[in-house]
């Protein structure tokens, strides 16, 4: 762990919340319930309950004001200890940092206490059909009128939209423009007339996906951050925040589902020759899971001195994802013909059942976010130096 969880002052009083909540909780929400919506939502009241979303915020907007490495060690000391993650992640990890930074006065008086508070969720309106990975194709648009914008368009795969109060969104207010110019960062309000949401039932069997449509909706002058047309340069820094910590808690869930594999490999009825087939792969899983550790606390190392991810967040996206990939089909592999039940089974089944959820999601985990092909191609240019690929480049 970080060197301020060995320290007295603020781990040591979020650990003594934590413990005994997190027991307390599993009365009613055991471990393997944890990506459910209800487990999610309830955690998310919880911590906000307890005044710990607004960590690192200013004490002007009720902030606690401590350090980025007291953030990472919190989120650190959660994982640890399985904590799900809160339903409003995406607000208190990419909206609010971003708000803080680039918001007007009136933006952060009118937004950060209903996220500090737990009373209104955010989902991010980025992705669009047939654009793929592809964030500067963005051809949702906003136009003029006399107190703001009519925003039309179609977003997909936007996560718990079907839940939110708010939407943060990339919206082109320039039709003339192309590529990532001529963007503006826009919070729209998900109740307002002409917005729809449907959600998209995955392989899991859950609905946390949906489409989001605009049809003339009204968004005032006032709910753009930042300047007109200043968007891809909010987005991008947006994305800065997110991978800061984003992948500290789930580099400690990677670790504990290895833990998982290997117990399963040790009481699995299996060959000789199978055996040494499974030990190879789990040698090779555990291998990599210690590379991705190495890399993640290079990452936030960097993050607590103030630094961004930079290339450092494109490669631990492609380790993470691909790497829990083999993960968890060792997992389902090796808890055999019982994993057969599907993703929703309950009763004396639920850990085959939480092993086949996992495999399922994880298999949109190397395409959410930036695929592992988009993660390499900014990784051989970026870091390598190689020529653009014009295919993924072209509008």
């Amino acid at each position: 762990m970080t060197q301020s969880t060995q320290e007295p002052g603020f781990l040591g009083e979020a650990s003594a919340w934590l413990l005994p909540t997190l027991a307390s909780f599993r009365q009613e929400f055991p471990a393997h319930t944890n990506p459910s919506q209800a487990c999610r939502i309830r955690w998310n009241t919880l911590l906000c309950d307890a005044n710990l979303v607004s960590l690192t915020w200013p004490a002007e907007h009720s902030g606690r004001a401590l350090p980025t490495r007291d953030l990472i060690a919190f989120h650190e000391l959660c994982a640890r200890h399985g904590a799900p993650q809160p339903i409003n992640s995406i607000a208190h990890s990419i909206l609010a940092p971003t708000l803080l930074q680039f918001g007007t006065a009136s933006q952060k008086e009118r937004f950060l206490p209903g996220i500090r508070l737990g009373a209104e969720i955010w989902c991010q309106g980025y992705s669009e059909p047939g654009s793929g990975s592809d964030l500067a194709s963005v051809r949702t648009r906003g136009t003029p009128s006399a107190d703001g914008w009519l925003v039309n368009g179609h977003k997909i795969w936007t996560t718990q939209a079907h839940l939110a109060r708010w939407c943060f969104a990339l919206v082109r207010t320039d039709p003339d423009s192309v590529g990532h110019r001529g963007l503006s960062f826009m919070l729209i309000d998900m109740r307002a007339p002409g917005v729809r949401a449907s959600p998209i039932r995955q392989l899991t069997g859950e609905a946390d996906y949906n489409e989001v449509f605009f049809e003339n909706v009204a968004v005032p002058a006032e709910n753009i951050v930042g300047d007109v047309g200043e968007g891809w340069r909010i987005a991008m820094a947006a994305a800065e925040y997110e991978r800061g910590v984003y992948f500290l808690p789930r580099v400690v869930q990677l670790e504990h589902e290895l833990q998982r594999a290997q117990a399963l490999f040790e009481h699995a009825e299996l060959l000789a020759g199978e055996r040494d087939v499974y030990a190879h792969r789990l040698q090779e899983a555990q291998d990599r899971c210690q590379v991705t550790r190495w890399r993640v606390e290079q990452v936030i190392g960097r993050v607590a001195a103030g630094d961004t991810p930079g290339i450092d967040g494109a490669i631990l996206k492609l380790l993470w994802s691909e790497t829990r990939q083999m993960v968890i089909e060792l997992q389902l592999e090796l808890a055999g013909e019982r994993a057969v039940v599907g993703p929703e089974a309950t009763g004396e089944y639920a850990e085959q059942a939480s092993i086949v959820r996992e495999f399922l999601w994880s298999r949109a985990e190397t395409i959410v976010a930036g695929t592992s092909e988009i993660q390499r191609n900014i990784i051989a240019e970026r870091l390598l130096g190689l020529p653009k690929d014009k295919s993924i480049h072209a509008n």
